[in-house]
């Protein structure tokens, strides 16, 4: 890896967000779930929590997508797991959805703790996740059709949460806690040396600002 990547590399991870998260509910269509997860890495969201078979999911964002690489997924049999999860840990939760109760947008605060909830591309918010939202939203339609495709909803409403968070500065400083930030460092800059790592059950070495391991002798002593 070139200097010049490993510091970009550093410099994506320091504007991670990691109180903002979107959750798909049973979202199935492969160009949509890898159009949510591009969105998701250009904004600095950290990770997608996606309702839905776990083989159909790598199916579409396995190792054929670059950028799921660079955003955790984390796949579930049933969505109020994970709405559990995050209403419990403080999250609002915000529903895309195109009921008469929805209010616009750009109305919410999403420099709060938030959880984008998208539902199905045919059905919508399953049942499961109503107990969960805290509020829902809606695009505002000026044409005929009824509602934007998932992802290009998606892609408006966490346009508008990086206008919000840049305007507040939660991406001017790192936000990510030091042991986050470095382990993440280093499996996303050494992927090599973080397997053999955990294979032989290892520490992660200190890198340097060049990216490399920091002591000399370690690789010697490794073999690697």
């Amino acid at each position: 890896m070139t200097i010049e990547r490993f510091h970009r590399v550093a410099e994506v991870l320091s504007k991670r967000q990691p109180d903002l998260t979107v959750v798909s509910d049973s979202v199935h269509k492969g160009q949509n779930l890898s159009a949510i997860v591009r969105t998701c890495d250009a904004v600095g969201v950290m990770a997608v929590h996606s309702a839905l078979d776990a083989a159909t999911f790598r199916a579409h964002t396995g190792t054929t997508m670059g950028t799921h690489k660079w955003v955790e997924t984390h796949v579930y049999r049933d969505v109020s797991e994970p709405l559990k999860y995050l209403s419990g840990n403080g999250y609002q939760v915000i529903a895309a959805d195109t009921s008469g109760e929805s209010v616009d947008y750009r109305e919410i605060d999403y420099c709060r703790p938030t959880a984008l909830l998208l539902g199905a591309e045919k059905y919508g918010i399953s049942d499961a996740a109503e107990p969960f939202i805290n509020t829902r939203i809606t695009v505002p339609m000026l044409g005929m059709v009824e509602s934007f495709n998932v992802s290009v909803a998606c892609a408006i409403i966490l346009a508008e949460a990086r206008r919000q968070r840049e305007e507040a500065g939660l991406y001017d400083q790192r936000r990510l806690p030091d042991d986050q930030y470095h382990k993440m460092l280093f499996e996303w800059t050494q992927p090599l040396l973080a397997r053999y790592c955990q294979k032989h059950q290892l520490p992660y070495p200190a890198l340097n600002h060049e990216g490399d391991v920091t002591d000399p002798s370690w690789r010697e002593t490794h073999q690697v």
